[in-house]
């Protein structure tokens, strides 16, 4: 009786408070999930994804899918065949997005060109050598406004150079020096740098490769960017 009694209240419940139902549903199939990928590995959340009887799991940045039962994981992206979009890339985009405004110019580098209109934020690291090839391709913007990030993830040497840059006395030159002339960073590491708190950003949000780019309107563009991508992403944000 009391087990007919159970049910009929989750159905009234399931009926009347969708919502409540669908995320008791979410939070049971998270705790499945996470038990069986064990202790090590962190699912974030899960989510109703947009095919019916599927639930986005988000471990990490990473998004894979799974049935009600939390037994499968699924790895792979969801196109909408009527319009050709991809559901997945674009859920992906949206999840690595960030709010500009939780950028700190004070910690980067900054340099203006031309009337500085549109601005770009760059992490970089001194010893990424896909970041020596997007800072050539950089040079050739114009009316731009760069912010660099430096964090130091490769090593120890990129610690040292990064400081070294940082307290120079005109820490653009310097990095400029290094990154396109291959002229080595030189002098004092013991000023002040912004290291930490770039490197305690990067963990926050997720950045774990250089060169990563971000946008004023708060999409990430990983890796050494063509010249080309970039300037058809501001044609986007006029």
């Amino acid at each position: 009786m009391n087990k007919l009694l159970s049910a009929v209240v989750l159905i009234y419940i399931t009926l009347l408070f969708p919502s409540l139902a669908n995320a008791q549903a979410e939070q049971q199939i998270k705790a499945e999930i996470q038990k069986r990928l064990g202790p090590n590995v962190k699912v974030k959340s899960v989510s109703a994804a947009p095919v019916t009887g599927l639930y986005e799991v988000l471990v990490g940045n990473e998004i894979f899918y799974t049935d009600v039962s939390g037994k499968y994981l699924i790895q792979g992206e969801i196109i909408e065949l009527a319009s050709g979009k991809n559901i997945t890339e674009q859920r992906q985009t949206d999840l690595n997005r960030i709010k500009w405004t939780d950028l700190n110019q004070a910690n980067a580098i900054k340099t203006v060109r031309g009337n500085g209109s549109r601005q770009l934020a760059v992490f970089s690291d001194p010893n990424c050598g896909y970041c020596k090839r997007l800072e050539k391709s950089l040079q050739q913007l114009d009316n731009v406004t760069v912010y660099t990030y430096l964090i130091p993830i490769l090593g120890a040497d990129s610690l040292q150079k990064s400081k070294q840059i940082l307290c120079s006395a005109d820490p653009y030159k310097a990095y400029i020096d290094w990154m396109i002339n291959g002229t080595a960073p030189s002098g004092k590491t013991d000023c002040n740098t912004p290291l930490d708190k770039n490197t305690a950003f990067a963990k926050t949000y997720g950045i774990t490769g250089t060169p990563t780019l971000f946008f004023t309107d708060g999409s990430r563009f990983p890796g050494a960017v063509q010249i080309t991508d970039i300037e058809k992403k501001f044609s986007t944000l006029k």
